[in-house]
């Protein structure tokens, strides 16, 4: 499912004198299929896009398109609810949405309440609950009885189970260790490739965004000041810089490398792991040349 931001400008409490703007003039298309981070520091306006992407805030100046249905500012809209069934937000700490006595009802409460039967409900449940990485046998417990990051996935689950064709992520990993964090990412981005999602990460973490995304979108100050490819937004740290922004901990590491080597590798690398073979490469390349 297509997204299109078309000039959204957005203010809380328009015509008032507590009236505050938070986006300006927005443009950011994202392509159905593809993973988008949008990356921005706090009070970027980053956090109201994500609003928009199922109709939670309407803009106030500007039209978003979702798939085929486009919301233009200032004309009433008849429902939305398939906009919000189609495209599922995983909020921060999603673990506090929940509310009912046993993983069982948390989960199918959601697709039950668009419709969906009781019975494909369940099933979809038991199918979900095993695919975010959960034993069937918590789907009678209480939710409040499994650990932070069972009900985390719990609460993932309950997203899943109504199908959405867009996911969106707001800082999804958030309060995690860094191994509850990995997985975590893994299997979104999983659900990506398996699924064909079009993924949309909201986040602070610039490693999320280099490892995780196809194109990144940088908010500041209420707009959409830059988007690329993670290559592309990478490769200037002083212009991220001007954004309150830094590069991620590995294209640190390597412009230091570089500068005490006295030369460019061949590509700027997002992961450990691309590093790593990229300074191999180097290695074996001038050990042959001697």
């Amino acid at each position: 499912m297509d997204i299109e931001l078309q000039k959204v400008s957005f203010a809380y409490a328009p015509g008032t004198p507590f009236e505050k703007r938070a986006l300006f003039d927005v443009e950011l298309a994202i392509p159905s299929g593809s993973y988008q981070a949008i990356i921005g520091h706090t009070g970027s306006g980053k956090s109201t896009v994500l609003q928009h992407l199922n109709a939670l805030l309407k803009p106030t100046e500007g039209a978003i398109r979702i798939g085929n249905k486009t919301i233009t500012a200032g004309k009433k809209e008849k429902d939305l609810r398939l906009v919000r069934q189609k495209v599922g937000i995983v909020f921060q700490f999603p673990e506090h949405q929940l509310f009912e006595e046993t993983v069982i009802k948390d989960i199918i409460f959601g697709p039950m309440n668009f419709g969906v039967s009781e019975e494909e409900s369940i099933e979809r449940a038991h199918t979900l609950t095993k695919l975010v990485g959960l034993p069937e046998t918590v789907l009678e417990k209480s939710p409040f009885d499994l650990s932070g990051g069972q009900m985390r996935r719990v609460a993932i689950a309950g997203v899943l189970a109504m199908e959405p064709e867009v996911i969106v992520l707001d800082e999804p990993t958030a309060g995690l260790d860094p191994r509850g964090r990995k997985e975590i990412m893994d299997l979104f981005y999983q659900l990506h490739k398996e699924r064909n999602l079009t993924t949309i990460l909201v986040t602070h973490s610039m490693e999320d965004a280099a490892r995780y995304a196809d194109h990144i979108a940088i908010m500041h100050e209420g707009r959409c000041v830059l988007t690329g490819t993670p290559q592309e937004i990478f490769s200037d740290a002083d212009k991220l810089a001007s954004y309150r922004l830094e590069v991620p901990h590995i294209v640190h590491f390597q412009n230091q490398l570089e500068l005490k080597i006295g030369r460019k590798l061949p590509r700027l690398c997002l992961t450990e792991e691309e590093l790593a073979k990229v300074i191999a490469q180097v290695l074996r390349e001038e050990r042959d040349h001697q």
